[in-house]
């Protein structure tokens, strides 16, 4: 039976059947089997062939998009243990491809699910799992070019691809008898043919994992469902000429279970042993060419190794060679880890899945005891420093009293991780609650139609490590950020219980939303206008020319505008349109026409423009208009025309406005009109231009917010806190301080006293009690809406996007002057307060933490770097920063990895690195 030439996805692999079997076990050399590694089919092109150039020819020349797609479905044609599929397409447009690889016939669709079946040994026997370790081949991913401008990984995984489709060795015959290969040569087409790090919005692909906001993303979660690894590369590129392949640099999230952790320490053994094979090392010292425990640690859950850790039990690894090596060299040696990859878990590949299986039962165990997994380290010289407390966890409830919608959003997101998410059809009082942000109560009523996540389920890891009010760090080094708790992003009322409960309650198959009934003619359907994802509907309405009003915190809409296609749309947002039997009367809302400010010409994909393009264009359907500063000062329509104008976080303090642009901007939001200020720049412009009292508040020399929550305060009389409760949560990553404003509402501030509560990893937190968070500042009858934090970042912090959404639906003021009044003393004089050094606007700067006794030490060996860095000595602490002036990543840093690895061996105790 042949298998199809070309399938459309995974649905399409589901369907493909074929009649021979897979070997019992790892299978060294067989009688059918060449010794001679260059023996190959002739009937499949290799990539040299079929490209007409080597791979790596020249630093100039790499495989294109086209011939990637080409060559894949090439080797399907010519190749009986090839198929291929497109598993989605890119935000351009472009056909995201993989092909799988099995020796010959192998039925695909019978193995993925024995695979599948391992994940819950609720529904399968130990006996029947021995069978299938032995009996199936295990699973391995390899995935390139994530990031676009990191090319090898992808042209390496050709190589490879043609290797496991034409070889006839006997190392060819062992990888295909016992695994099934996923090859996705690139995930970031987009990106590829841009040479640029981020998608065509902007964002990182290695930071969206468990949020899989972007559509590169979610395709690529829904094929690792339908074939479960068990290993899985993610292939980049980084500073440098050396190769990075783990054991990883600590910290690691204490939810990732200990096989796949000893697994991927294996793997590193493998990949050392073979790492000098056929010239990989020809660019330098074979026992310098790579290095591990150093820079790339597996904490974050939206890396392209934690998440296959920890939501899907396998070795998740991230692979990263220097981008200074002739691409030759980059290629070979993507190609050798590759190789030596397969070639490990071949050999292991019983005792692997063995202990798959093994890890789901322990996550049972684990759940059904309330136990969470405890913290460790893997770096030789470091020591755990923060111990994961002593706390017993059994079920997780998201609470229905508002933001229903952003309730059912996360629901939704645990789903897809095949996450047991159960609706109450009953109360139920729990006796010992924790309540998010650190309080406990008792005897806490959880209504009907809460949410309620058990933890006694297969995807235990997943749900602590996603849903925990606090990820635990080990250890104080940070490659991104220290808290990404999915109920504290969306500002969901969520507690959690160490108390054995089983409510009646009913397994959630899809999500509600909709139409709860049909309205009269006449009549109308209603939603509250308390989330993310109502603002969204919202939007999306108004863009359709729906006359949507607002009647107190209600949004109404006409009952015969409500169409099947809005209908499925409030659905697939999990809002509900309830029927009323009123009219559609109230304060009709208008649809904001957005300017986004490009200042001198930032790049339209650069971090916080590209998230407003994504948030505010793709989500939510909003027309958005590049205004320049050259728009601003000389008054043209493009700037005048429009009712919101958008400034995103970015390094400049003034944006480029002259003195008659400040004025045009004070005179345009005078007329009714809205500006919006996010973080940095968003702020600093606004200050410049007198549009506010608040002034930056220097930060003390041991001050670190490494991306955590905190909890605020809310005046929730404000029109741009409509939907938001009277505490909450916000998320700081480093961000400006404010002072309170005396000319306008402060609508978000931090706590002053006891209150003040924040997760993840701080120091000196203290200095933001009383600030500012969100101020609206009044301008004759418009307003200036300040953000002290990047409420787009990532898209997935909705409380931050309700708020957004809050000030583009605010209703337009009466202009009282034709000009606006000049700014008041407070905020002339905030306009004059000197700009804070920049130090990174798009990302924190480096800062690096030991003894003030080691002080000099540390300074000698960084002035060999850079003598750019700042010193500061608090308490028995000195603190060394380094300027990020260009918002680089720490994998592209020229010199940090090298800085850190030279203190390190001079012997001086690292205290703490944030990059």
């Amino acid at each position: 039976m042949r298998i199809p030439k070309r399938l459309a996805g995974v649905a399409a692999i589901a369907l493909v059947t074929a009649l021979s079997s897979v070997p019992a076990s790892a299978t060294p050399a067989r009688a059918d089997c060449a010794t001679d590694p260059s023996a190959h089919l002739s009937t499949v092109p290799s990539p040299e062939t079929f490209l007409g150039f080597p791979l790596g020819a020249g630093q100039q020349r790499v495989v294109t998009n086209a011939e990637i797609r080409n060559y894949l479905s090439a080797v399907d044609t010519s190749s009986d243990r090839v198929v291929t599929g497109t598993m989605g397409t890119s935000v351009l447009g472009q056909p995201l491809d993989y092909a799988v690889v099995a020796q010959r016939k192998t039925d695909l669709d019978e193995v993925a699910g024995a695979i599948r079946s391992l994940r819950d040994p609720r529904k399968l026997s130990a006996d029947r799992a021995r069978r299938i370790a032995a009996g199936k081949p295990a699973i391995v991913w390899i995935a390139g070019n994530v990031h676009g401008g990191e090319t090898s990984g992808a042209d390496a995984s050709l190589k490879t691809l043609y290797e496991l489709a034409a070889g006839l060795s006997c190392a060819v015959r062992q990888r295909n008898d016992n695994l099934i290969t996923v090859i996705l040569p690139t995930q970031n087409p987009d990106g590829r043919d841009a040479l640029r790090r981020q998608n065509d919005f902007g964002f990182d692909l290695n930071r969206d994992w468990f949020a899989r906001t972007q559509p590169e993303t979610d395709s690529k979660l829904e094929l690792l469902r339908q074939f479960p690894p068990q290993v899985f590369i993610d292939a980049h590129e980084m500073g440098g000429q050396r190769y990075f392949f783990p054991p990883n640099a600590d910290p690691i999230h204490h939810e990732i279970a200990d096989a796949p952790v000893d697994w991927i320490n294996r793997i590193g053994e493998a990949n050392k042993a073979g790492f000098g094979f056929n010239g990989a090392c020809s660019d330098t010292v074979t026992t310098e060419c790579y290095f591990n425990y150093d820079t790339y640690d597996l904490f974050y859950m939206g890396y392209g190794d934690t998440v296959p850790a920890t939501g899907f039990g396998a070795a998740g690894m991230t692979y990263e060679k220097g981008s200074a090596s002739a691409v030759q060299d980059r290629v070979q040696q993507q190609f050798n880890t590759q190789w030596a990859t397969l070639g490990w878990a071949a050999a292991h590949k019983r005792e692997v899945l063995t202990s798959y299986y093994k890890l789901w039962a322990d996550a049972l165990a684990q759940g059904r005891a309330g136990t969470l997994e405890p913290n460790e380290v893997v770096q030789p010289e470091n020591t755990v420093q923060f111990p994961v407390p002593d706390i017993t966890v059994r079920s997780y409830f998201l609470m229905p009293g508002r933001q229903l919608a952003d309730v059912r959003q996360l629901v939704e997101r645990l789903r897809k991780m095949d996450v047991e998410v159960y609706e109450m059809k009953k109360p139920v009082t729990v006796r010992n609650a924790h309540v998010f942000g650190g309080r406990t109560a008792k005897n806490v009523a959880v209504p009907a139609g809460a949410y309620w996540i058990p933890m006694d389920q297969p995807q235990k890891h997943w749900i602590q490590a996603t849903l925990g009010e606090d990820p635990y760090v080990p250890f104080p080094y940070f490659y991104d950020v220290s808290s990404w708790s999915n109920p504290l992003l969306m500002g969901i009322d969520t507690i959690y219980t160490g108390d054995a409960v089983r409510p009646k309650a009913d397994l959630v198959r899809r999500i509600a939303g909709g139409r709860a009934g049909t309205a009269p003619r006449g009549g109308s359907y209603t939603y509250r206008q308390d989330s993310a994802a109502a603002a969204q509907l919202t939007f999306r309405l108004l863009g359709q020319g729906v006359a949507a009003v607002r009647d107190g915190d209600l949004i109404r809409v006409p009952s015969a505008a409500v169409t099947p296609a809005i209908d499925r749309l409030a659905r697939s947002l999990g809002v509900t349109l309830s029927v009323s039997y009123r009219p559609s009367s109230g304060t009709a809302l208008a649809r904001p026409d957005v300017g986004l400010f490009r200042g001198t010409g930032i790049s339209t994909t650069s971090g916080s423009y590209g998230e407003a393009r994504y948030v505010l264009g793709r989500k939510w359907g909003l027309d958005l208009t590049p205004i320049t500063a050259a728009d601003i000062n000389d008054n043209t329509p493009a700037f005048t025309g429009r009712s919101v104008l958008l400034v995103p976080d970015g390094s400049s303090a003034t944006g480029g406005l002259t003195a008659t642009g400040q004025a045009n901007l004070r005179n345009w939001i005078a007329q009714g009109h809205t500006y919006l200020g996010l973080r940095n720049e968003g702020t600093r412009v606004a200050r410049a231009a007198g549009l506010t009292s608040t002034t930056e508040k220097p930060k003390p020399a041991d001050y670190l917010v490494i991306g955590s929550h905190l909890r605020v305060d809310v005046d929730t009389t404000s029109p741009v806190a409509a939907g938001r409760p009277a505490e909450d949560f916000q998320f700081n990553n480093d961000d400006p301080i404010l002072t309170p404003s005396t000319s306008g509402t402060n609508v978000v501030t931090y706590p002053r006293g006891d209150t003040f509560w924040h997760n993840g990893y701080t120091v000196a937190a203290d200095t933001l009690k009383g600030t500012s968070v969100v101020v609206d500042e009044p301008t004759g009858a418009g307003h200036a809406v300040l953000f002290a934090f990047n409420p787009l970042f990532r898209a997935y912090n909705e409380n931050g996007l309700e708020l957004v959404a809050n000030a583009l639906l605010r209703p337009a003021g009466t202009p009282s002057a034709l000009r606006a009044p000049s700014p008041d003393p407070a905020r002339a004089a905030a306009a004059a307060q000197p700009v804070p050094p920049n130090l990174g606007a798009e990302w924190r700067p480096t800062r690096i933490q030991v003894a003030a006794t080691d002080l000099a030490r540390t300074q000698a060996v960084v002035s060999r770097y850079t003598t750019t860095a700042t010193t500061a000595v608090a308490g028995d602490s000195a603190y060394l920063t380094i300027p990020n002036p260009d918002g680089v990543q720490p994998d592209e840093h020229p010199y940090l990895r090298d800085l850190v690895a030279a203190l390190k061996a001079d012997r001086i105790p690292l205290r703490s690195v944030v990059g």
